[in-house]
């Protein structure tokens, strides 16, 4: 009986019990208990040839962290948390650019390493699962041109 007891008890502790995005379908990046949005917008799309380029205004995002490998919560309403990329931006011509070549082998670009944990709910726990240099950064949809930016310092 006091197996039966203490179970309950574990089970409530397992309640998330942190911060929650404000808004839907947004990610924010987490510091400790606050949540910063990242920069959401629709990255403009250029196709060449051999390649497709994305580009956003603005040498930086105004969302910024000094953490390596960033935390973000998202409630998911539209986005899909398993169809989310990370990608690193170039910074040129005062913008951001990010190109992809339409041959995969010889891409430049390549999604970064994320993990996607379901906390509870339609609330997702997204993490760059290895350390980003500093620099400009999104985590998209891999079927839209809509972007969360974020700048790791």
């Amino acid at each position: 009986t006091v197996v039966l007891m203490l179970a309950p008890a574990t089970w409530a502790a397992d309640k998330y019990d942190g911060p929650r995005p404000p808004k839907a379908d947004v990610l924010y990046l987490v510091h400790a208990d606050n949540l910063i949005p990242a920069e959401a917008a629709e990255a403009k799309e250029e196709s060449k040839k051999d390649e497709t380029t994305y580009t956003m205004p603005g040498v930086s995002s105004p969302a910024r962290t000094p953490l390596a490998e960033p935390i973000f919560l998202i409630e998911a309403d539209k986005v899909l948390p398993e169809r989310l990329e990370l990608y690193r931006w170039e910074v040129k011509n005062g913008r951001r650019e990010l190109a992809l070549s339409k041959a995969r082998r010889k891409s430049n670009s390549r999604a970064l390493h994320l993990a996607v944990t379901r906390v509870e709910g339609n609330l997702y726990r997204v993490e760059a699962s290895e350390p980003l240099d500093n620099g400009e950064y999104s985590i998209s949809p891999n079927d839209s041109n809509r972007v969360f930016c974020f700048e790791v310092f």
